[in-house]
């Protein structure tokens, strides 16, 4: 067992490694109650003689931890309000534009770029299923799809001229799946990129 005395002089020190676990003041002194609160209901299982810090301190990082899983698990920063209403929301006239101007620039790109960023960015296919339909390794096509991003981007942040129409397997694609929204907004695009 340990006094209170015992307990208030390791306070400060207490103190100081909340701050450093959580970052920010009130989450710091919520975490320093809550170890305070369990230290003196399992002081019974303190051994005498033994650091107080040290034992208190491991009670506090036990906190923290159990408290950032659940946190993790159960409760997020993010309101998924935005999110939800970008999803339910019509197709604007300047999405189609965008969507329009990113069909122009894919058909400005190799054949293989245009595959890549189908494969995995519009149908959704993951690394390791590209690489074993087009029978190259999974770094590859990581590198064929980085490659790929950064030339469409570098086409979509050109001034250039729009294409009088679309040709090719890149068009037929992504008409017959544009109705669907499968390439969305311009920001889901960039989220994607």
């Amino acid at each position: 067992m340990f006094s209170h005395a015992e307990l208030l002089k390791a306070t400060p020190s207490l103190s100081k490694f909340a701050m450093k676990l959580t970052r920010n003041r009130d989450n710091a002194d919520d975490l320093l109650q809550s170890t305070i609160l369990i230290a003196l209901e399992k002081q019974d299982h303190f051994e005498q003689g033994t650091n107080l810090f040290s034992w208190s301190s491991k009670i506090m990082f036990n906190t923290f931890v159990s408290s950032y899983r659940h946190n993790s698990r159960f409760e997020t920063i993010y309101d998924p309000q935005d999110y939800i209403d970008q999803v339910a929301v019509e197709s604007t006239q300047e999405n189609e534009t965008d969507l329009s101007l990113v069909l122009d620039a894919m058909m400005l790109l190799s054949e293989d770029h245009q595959e890549i960023l189908i494969k995995v960015c519009v149908e959704g296919m993951r690394y390791a299923e590209v690489a074993e339909q087009l029978e190259i390794p999974v770094g590859t096509v990581r590198s064929r799809l980085s490659r790929a991003r950064e030339a469409l981007q570098d086409l979509l942040n050109r001034e250039r001229p729009r294409l009088p129409q679309h040709h090719g397997a890149t068009a037929h694609f992504v008409s017959a799946h544009s109705t669907s929204g499968v390439f969305g907004s311009t920001a889901e695009y960039r989220a994607t990129a």
